[in-house]
């Protein structure tokens, strides 16, 4: 089997694909919840706070020296990436709920007995004969 023979099959294979169309989507949706976030969640949340803006909050640790850049302590950044996370868990979660709920629904509905098998139908008959012959005896 040549390399590119291998290549596609591992390329083709369901699992593959699978996980490729999840993790484009995945992207798709953290950008929407990190737009949700950033101007749905936190301008309320800002305008609570006084108008301040998560991810402009920073402690210099160091100044400025000539051609060397201020050392500074974003953590509005990390409050504004941790926030993401949790919405996006949030998300996960609810969808995996549902997704579960939906499955159980299906679990319940009622699923008819398989038909009997040929081998038991002719082997009922023989009985149900017998027993019509024992009982005219």
């Amino acid at each position: 089997m040549s390399i590119i023979s291998e290549f596609k099959a591992f390329a083709v294979k369901g699992n593959v694909v699978d996980m490729a169309v999840g993790i484009i989507i995945g992207a798709a949706f953290g950008k929407i919840v990190s737009s949700f976030v950033g101007d749905v969640i936190m301008p309320p949340i800002g305008l609570l706070i006084g108008g301040v803006d998560f991810t402009d909050l920073a402690i210099t640790l160091k100044a400025a020296e000539g051609d060397l850049p201020a050392v500074i302590l974003s953590y509005g950044k990390f409050i504004q990436t941790l926030l993401d996370f949790l919405i996006v868990a949030f998300a996960i979660f609810m969808a995996v709920k549902v997704i579960n709920q939906l499955k159980r629904e299906e679990a319940v509905a009622p699923t008819l007995p398989p038909a009997p098998s040929a081998e038991e139908t002719l082997l009922t008959e023989i009985r149900d004969l017998l027993k019509a012959q024992q009982s005219k005896e």
